[in-house]
């Protein structure tokens, strides 16, 4: 069948089945006249990538819009995701430029399919922006758990607070006090950064910054970062990561398991807020959240 397919577990339990469909002519032809029914049936994403210095542009677009179509017959709900990869090949004072003439033709030729469009590289943080983005269309009950999220944020008087996947580190939903927009997102994680194409240290402090400061634009990225590569230094020292505490003049973070497959940020710059009462709120917390993060993981 020419498609390569994996499964990838998320929460626990939600099982995510992926189809890698390759590219070359031949395959898409054959994905899109005998296997049509069988390939973009009961889809619920759709994943195109397109290669930023195609030599076939026009090639990879018809393609593109013969799968839509295919698309629009079988799985007419399904969410669409154009990355337009391998933006690091192009020279930076471009790259703004070249990636908004592309998304323009993507968002016309779509029409009036809605899509969302990514600039991706694998040398910076925006294939994770992505990611987070795409797992977060896949998440039932996450609507519910960001208004609990909010909930939390304002009971803590934290100024951010923001809900991890526990394997991936992915970011499953956030919300930052005083910010109207976080709430009114249609796809929450995207709201870190309004210019993908710009990357940072991993080991930044500044990603961890107070919402009353500047937000970094890609600081769930590097935060993210920055814990996988402290679990990777815990379990070659046979230990096991379960929180982090970081403080300073500025601000104060806490990072901890919270429900079974989740770990929870809480980010205060009220100094007059103890370590104690946040943890304390993080554990009396997480049995509100349980509930709803369980029916999350029924689903496949």
């Amino acid at each position: 069948m020419d498609v390569e397919a994996s499964h990838v577990r998320f929460l626990g339990n939600l099982v995510l089945n992926l189809w890698d469909c390759g590219g070359q002519d031949s395959f898409m032809e054959n994905y899109l006249s005998s296997q049509r029914d069988h390939i973009f049936r009961n889809v619920q994403v759709l994943i195109y990538v397109f290669d930023v210095e195609s030599r076939d542009w026009d090639r990879d677009v018809f393609y593109y819009r013969q799968c839509l179509e295919a698309m629009q017959q079988n799985s007419n709900d399904a969410k669409i995701f154009c990355l337009v990869h391998k933006m690091d090949l192009i020279t930076e004072e471009q790259r703004d430029f070249v990636f908004k003439q592309k998304e323009s033709e993507l968002r016309s030729v779509s029409m009036p399919q809605k899509i969302n469009v990514f600039r991706t590289s694998i040398w910076d943080e925006t294939l994770y922006r992505a990611w987070s983005s795409i797992v977060y269309a896949l998440i039932p009950n996450v609507k519910v758990v960001e208004s609990r999220l909010e909930k939390f944020c304002r009971i803590c008087e934290a100024d951010e607070v923001v809900l991890f996947e526990k394997a991936t580190f992915l970011v499953i939903s956030h919300a930052t006090r005083g910010a109207s927009s976080s709430s009114s997102s249609s796809d929450k994680p995207q709201i870190a950064s309004k210019d993908a194409s710009a990357s940072g240290g991993a080991s930044d402090p500044s990603a961890l910054a107070p919402a009353s400061a500047e937000l970094d634009p890609h600081r769930f990225e590097k935060i993210s970062n920055i814990i996988k590569q402290f679990k990777l230094s815990c379990s070659k020292s046979q230990a096991q990561f379960s929180s982090m505490e970081v403080r300073n003049s500025k601000f104060s973070a806490f990072i901890a398991e919270f429900t079974t497959n989740t770990y929870v940020m809480v980010i205060t710059s009220d100094a007059s807020i103890q370590s104690t009462a946040t943890l304390v709120n993080i554990k009396i917390a997480k049995r509100h959240f349980d509930p709803f993060m369980s029916a999350n993981q029924s689903g496949n």
